[in-house]
Order: C-alpha cells, then sequence, then structure tokens
C-alpha cells in the first residue's frame, strides 16, 4: 500500500466524497484549508485515487444542510472543537443526522480539532475515545492551525522583518511582507 502523491495529469480510479460535519465555528473550513492541495489526490495499491472534500460553508448554523449534502458520501469526518465542549457534545446529533441520510457504510472519523489550544481543553481525550469506540469511529485529534504554521514555515522563503523587530531576529516567511 502506498501514500504517494500523483501528478494532476495522472488518471483518476476513484473519486470519494468526504464530508464535513460539525458545529459552527469548530474549524472545519480550516481542516479543509489544511487539506485543500494535492495531498487528496493518492495512489493505494496502484490505484490513483481523488478525495472530494465537501463543507458545510457554514449552512449548519441554518439547518441547511440536507439530505443532498451527504447523498454519494462514502466518508465523514464529524469535528468538533476541544476547547468547547457543547461542540462534542452536539457530536451525537450530527451523527444521527449523518446516519439518517448517508450510506450506511459510510466510514467515520470523529475529529476533535484546535489541539494546539491544550490548555483551554474541556473536551478530555478519554471522552472522545469512549465515543469513537461506543459509535465505532476512527478518532484523531488535530490543529488546523499548528499545520497551517509549519507548512507556511517549510514552503516560504524566509526574509528579515523590517522594523523593530529586525533587532529580535523575528523572521516571517516571503509571502507575506
Amino acid at each position: 500500500m502506498s501514500n504517494l502523491l500523483v501528478n494532476f495529469n495522472q488518471k483518476i480510479d476513484y473519486v470519494f466524497k468526504i464530508v464535513l460535519i460539525g458545529d459552527s465555528e469548530v474549524g472545519k473550513s480550516q481542516l479543509l484549508a489544511r487539506f485543500a492541495r494535492k495531498e487528496f489526490t493518492i495512489i493505494i495499491d496502484r490505484k490513483t485515487i481523488k478525495a472530494q472534500i465537501w463543507d458545510t460553508a457554514g449552512q449548519e448554523r441554518y439547518r441547511a444542510v440536507t439530505s443532498a449534502y451527504y447523498r454519494g458520501a462514502v466518508g465523514a469526518m464529524l469535528v468538533y472543537d476541544i476547547t468547547k465542549r457543547q461542540s462534542f457534545d452536539h457530536i451525537n446529533k450530527w451523527l444521527e443526522e449523518l446516519q439518517g441520510h448517508a450510506d450506511r457504510n459510510i466510514v467515520i472519523m470523529l475529529v476533535g480539532n484546535k489541539s494546539d489550544l491544550g490548555t483551554l481543553r474541556a473536551v478530555p481525550i478519554e471522552d472522545a475515545k469512549d465515543f469513537a469506540q461506543k459509535e465505532n469511529l476512527f478518532l484523531m485529534e488535530t490543529s488546523a492551525f499548528l499545520f497551517i504554521l509549519t507548512e507556511i514555515y517549510r514552503i516560504g522563503n524566509e526574509i528579515v522583518v523590517p522594523g523593530p523587530e529586525r533587532e529580535s531576529g523575528i523572521r516571517s516567511s516571503g509571502c507575506c511582507r
């Protein structure tokens, strides 16, 4: 099994629709932005697979997430904010909605976002593990914020920031002059 990245001209063998769901402001769009690059096309067992990630774009506030959103999805990420207990408490409601509208064989991952804010944690990892085990879900915690900063650092042409910060040795990516 291989997780090699592929080029954009390569034939796609499969396209998998994955939906992001959860309360507003838990970081779904940031997670999407984190992965919205060619990493979503991979090779597994010599098959090229492209993930098509769908985000609610804030519509969950108005309960405008409909069955059409879930139709055809083979994967889902149930996202909660580890610093907001209420967002985790609502996960069961999102799971019920997902199970009511999506295929029964959908692969579901519970995602605790904003792990960079561990000192503000309101959802113990044990609670998430218990829920994931009870509902037969995959579980991960992540931080879209830390990932994006790491990528900017890796990719960016670093330059010295002009002004008073210069004396302190603070640097900024070349992208943000």
